[in-house]
């Protein structure tokens, strides 16, 4: 399955924020490019989504950045695809008549591996996504200094 940039870099931002946001602290547009290796500009764009949808808050000033505006445990990961492409989750119509190839492929394939996705999105919390990033760079986390 292949999502949009916007996507893309757009959960690799809030889980950048999220990773590197302790006690409140805000991270910045710079660095999360920076580690992310995207375009800053683009960046500012999706942050602007996230920001819009409530996922996280600005901060201005010398310290400024961006922070979760919500707990990790009160974001749900379809929240998150919502925010930033509005039709990942969309059901899959029938297109065409009754009775034929298409809508059968539609109904036995493409529907239900949608419905799976959707469910998957809705049950899985943003913490229980942290937690699972977490422990697959925690080798990467341990040799990790400042």
């Amino acid at each position: 399955m292949k999502f949009s940039t916007r996507v893309e870099y757009g959960v690799l931002a809030l889980t950048d924020i999220a990773l590197h946001s302790d006690n409140g602290s805000s991270v910045s547009a710079p660095d999360i490019a920076e580690r992310q290796g995207v375009s800053q500009k683009y960046l500012e764009q999706i942050l602007t989504h996230l920001k819009q949808a409530g996922m996280i808050r600005a901060q201005k000033g010398l310290r400024g950045g961006y922070a979760l505006a919500r707990p990790a445990e009160g974001i749900r990961i379809s929240e998150i695809l919502d925010a930033l492409d509005n039709s990942i989750l969309e059901d899959t119509r029938t297109e065409g008549n009754s009775g034929t190839l298409r809508e059968a492929v539609n109904v036995c394939l493409w529907r239900k591996m949608n419905r799976s996705m959707i469910e998957f999105a809705e049950n899985k919390m943003f913490s229980e996504f942290l937690t699972e990033c977490r422990e697959q760079l925690r080798g990467e986390w341990d040799d990790y200094v400042i």
